[in-house]
């Protein structure tokens, strides 16, 4: 028997039969809930078949232009990435949030403390709130920032521009002043393109 068939079988012996549970390129991803996300990500912690003693990433993702738009899911989703050294094995988890307005799920600072900057560096790019994280700011954005960078729906440009004004002798924010362009690939060719010449 292979390695991720047994981790599949002790996934469904820990977690039930009904886990959403899918297989890609060598690698277990399962889905859970907002509701059920604190309590699946303790048993994968602590269930001794399975001893996922590690976060070793967790992010944000939307999902708003996925499928080029045919797909009709939650917006958002906090992923994380799992490892077992007693086991030596990995686990992707999937949670996606209740609310589109306003991503809510539970922190697992409680369950992995190492996860307390990325829980804050999705809070600062997605806006996703992470309910209980004793210190939930900004992290890699400006505190003044407005927004959430890595939406989808966030001006590639941004919204203002900051740089240092020698007059004021600081640092200002102004709107920014990119022109907006088409951005269409140009190919010149010349007659003797080819030719070796």
């Amino acid at each position: 028997m292979t390695q991720l068939v047994t981790l599949q079988q002790n996934l469904r012996s820990a977690l039930g039969e009904d886990i959403r549970l899918k297989e890609s390129l060598g690698e277990v991803t399962i889905e859970v809930t907002a509701a059920d996300y604190l309590s699946v990500i303790t048993t994968l912690r602590d269930h001794p078949t399975l001893s996922f003693e590690s976060c070793i990433d967790l992010c944000g993702v939307d999902y708003s232009t996925y499928g080029d738009g045919s797909y009709e899911g939650p917006r958002f989703a906090v992923v994380l990435h799992l490892l077992s050294y007693a086991h030596n094995w990995r686990l992707r988890v999937r949670a996606f949030t209740a609310d589109d307005d306003l991503p809510i799920i539970p922190s697992a600072l409680d369950v992995w403390a190492g996860v307390n900057w990325y829980e804050r560096e999705a809070f600062d790019f997605y806006g996703i709130v992470f309910e209980g994280h004793p210190d939930l700011r900004r992290i890699l954005t400006d505190y003044g920032f407005i927004g959430h960078p890595f939406r989808k729906d966030f001006p590639l440009t941004g919204n203002v521009e900051m740089r240092y004004d020698p007059e004021q002798k600081r640092v200002i924010y102004q709107p920014v002043t990119i022109e907006p362009r088409e951005i269409t690939p140009r190919v010149i060719r010349e007659e003797s393109y080819g030719n070796g010449r």
